[in-house]
């Protein structure tokens, strides 16, 4: 049996943007339902028959902001236990706690961070969201974890690593 990939939505207004996170994400082995607009997103998510296992929200859409997106998510009683993680430009405070008040997992900045660091945010998000029988949100299998890294050890007798002085 073949595990299913997790689903991410991405709501991104800016189109290169959306491409490259999406490029990103698909290599990272995940499925993305990607939206150019926050209206998009909830026609998309209406006519969905799994949900996505993560939403990746840009903040500022030019449709909508994501505060209204996430009124629109929690007014779903379906949406609602979706984790989302908002991605933007800018947060100020009073925007931080408004969007965590309303379920957001997390709110970052997209200069503070990486691609790969918020992609690694998102695994954590789907996994700590898997329910008793191992399934995500969504319906579909949980995330497969990244491989551990490979530790240069201090045994000696290892040939490829030379003993420390």
């Amino acid at each position: 049996m073949t595990k299913q990939m997790p689903t991410i939505m991405v709501v991104e207004d800016e189109t290169l943007l959306l491409q490259a996170i999406t490029k990103k994400l698909k290599l990272s082995g995940m499925d993305v339902l990607s939206c150019s607009s926050g209206q998009q997103a909830v026609d998309y998510l209406s006519s969905l028959d799994t949900l996505p296992d993560a939403v990746w929200l840009d903040y500022y859409l030019k449709d909508m902001n994501g505060l209204a997106f996430m009124q629109q998510l929690k007014a779903t009683p379906a949406w609602q236990n979706i984790p989302v993680i908002v991605v933007s430009n800018s947060a100020s405070p009073d925007k931080v706690s408004n969007m965590l008040a309303l379920g957001a997992r997390k709110y970052i900045l997209k200069a503070e961070y990486r691609l790969d660091e918020i992609i690694g945010m998102i695994r954590s998000f789907i996994a700590d969201n898997t329910d008793d029988v191992g399934r995500a949100p969504g319906g579909q299998a949980p995330m497969p974890p990244l491989p551990a890294p490979i530790m240069p050890s201090s045994d000696d007798s290892n040939p490829l690593i030379s003993p420390q002085a």
